[in-house]
């Protein structure tokens, strides 16, 4: 089940998980296993630092509190779940998908998504420094309240992408294809590289005012006082 934002006039709003996840058994297991699949369990507080839980799903599950710094999680597949609380540095989550998933109060640094695939993921709350999600597939995604440190969009797909009171710093979206992407609830909006791609997005009139030395430079166009 998803329920559809708001929006606006000329965007669409994107398509929020809602989720209700089942009785969970707790998990007991000592780690990770690569493939391994994960279906009604609750992850408690579990340190996951360096395992390789590469290609894993883990289906209608609950991580919370758990430590991903340098955990191998490339092409995992996560539906249905809650992440709440993870924390970590340099964790590996290339070519994963997430579908219908919350991600609450999260503090990630350097996290890799590239080639990743977000379909109705709401990210909400905490901070994410250095977020990779180059050629990621993004549709139906919302980050709320949350901080994004020099995240990295270059040659991602945005589709029904919304930011609501977060904070959008140093952000780089070269080479990236925006459709009802919507900027205007973003508390701060930074654009380091890429202002050009910017085609398929509503910002607000403060923003335009704020891009425009920005939006200049990328035109060559000299202000002079």
């Amino acid at each position: 089940m998803a329920r559809r934002a708001a929006g606006g006039p000329g965007v669409k709003g994107a398509r929020r998980p809602e989720l209700r996840l089942p009785a969970l058994e707790r998990f007991e297991g000592g780690g990770l296993e690569p493939d391994g699949d994960y279906d009604g369990l609750e992850f408690l507080e579990a340190d996951f630092a360096g395992q390789d839980g590469g290609g894993a799903r883990f289906m209608d599950c609950a991580l919370t509190g758990c430590a991903l710094d340098e955990a191998r999680l490339s092409r995992v597949r996560v539906l249905d779940s809650v992440l709440a609380g993870v924390r970590g540095v340099g964790t590996d989550l290339a070519e994963a998908t997430l579908r219908d998933v919350e991600v609450t109060e999260a503090r990630l640094g350097g996290a890799q998504l590239h080639g990743a695939v977000l379909e109705r993921v709401l990210v909400h709350g905490g901070k994410l420094d250095f977020l990779n999600l180059r050629s990621a597939r993004l549709k139906d995604v919302v980050f709320e309240g949350c901080v994004l440190v020099e995240p990295d969009f270059g040659g991602a797909r945005l589709e029904r992408v919304e930011f609501v009171d977060c904070a959008l710093k140093g952000a780089d979206l070269s080479g990236a294809t925006l459709k009802d992407v919507d900027l205007r609830g973003a508390a701060s909006l930074e654009i380091a590289r890429g202002v050009d791609r910017l085609s398929g997005a509503v910002i607000s009139t403060s923003q335009l005012l704020d891009l425009a030395p920005v939006l200049a430079g990328e035109l060559g166009i000299r202000v002079e006082g």
